[in-house]
């Protein structure tokens, strides 16, 4: 009778990410070719766009090299770890995207010949933004500056400021509400 033969069970993701940690490239080749799949389709059902999705999941593992001592496994698994930043990665894209949308929006606005009024108007709404983030505390005008003005995630936010992700979120949606609020008392007078 011949004897079973032993196959070494394929590395786990905790020995790969040691591994790699340590330097070994071919160890995090290893945890990309395992996970790239899910991570390229975890990105494209937040952008629907197939080149931007490659994107997304190329920062994803860049990231992931960079934080390669920081990943929390889950039942000896980096996937959902991968997946919840590539689900971060692509809605920060897409919330760029958004925003540099509706930029060439307002800049179409500005050349399509607008009144004097429409200016005046422009102008003041603008000025009681100023004076909306200049009544913020230091830190939101930070984050205003930072994610509102600027280009910066969440995460990149979060990571200047010494704060968690999701107090950058939180905040920021109380001081969209805020600023909201304000325009539209503004808009009623």
């Amino acid at each position: 009778m011949a004897s079973p033969t032993t196959e070494a069970p394929p590395h786990g993701d905790a020995e790969l990410l040691a591994r790699a940690a340590d330097g070994d490239r071919a160890a995090f080749g290893q945890l990309y070719d395992r996970h790239v799949r899910p991570v390229y389709w975890q990105a494209f059902s937040v952008v629907r766009d197939a080149d931007e999705a490659e994107d997304i999941t190329q920062d994803v593992f860049i990231t992931t090299w960079n934080k390669i001592r920081a990943i929390n496994l889950v039942d000896e698994s980096a996937l959902p770890w991968l997946l919840v930043t590539a689900r971060f990665t692509a809605l920060n894209a897409r919330r760029r995207a958004l925003k540099a949308r509706h930029s060439e929006l307002d800049q179409d606005m500005v050349d399509d010949g607008s009144s004097v009024e429409d200016e005046v108007e422009g102008a003041q709404i603008r000025a009681e933004i100023d004076k909306a983030v200049a009544a913020l505390s230091p830190t939101d005008r930070q984050l205003y500056d930072l994610c509102v003005v600027g280009d910066h995630t969440y995460e990149l936010a979060a990571r200047e400021l010494g704060v968690s992700h999701a107090v950058v979120r939180n905040r920021l949606s109380r001081l969209r509400s805020r600023l909201r609020a304000d325009l539209r008392s503004m808009r009623t007078i």
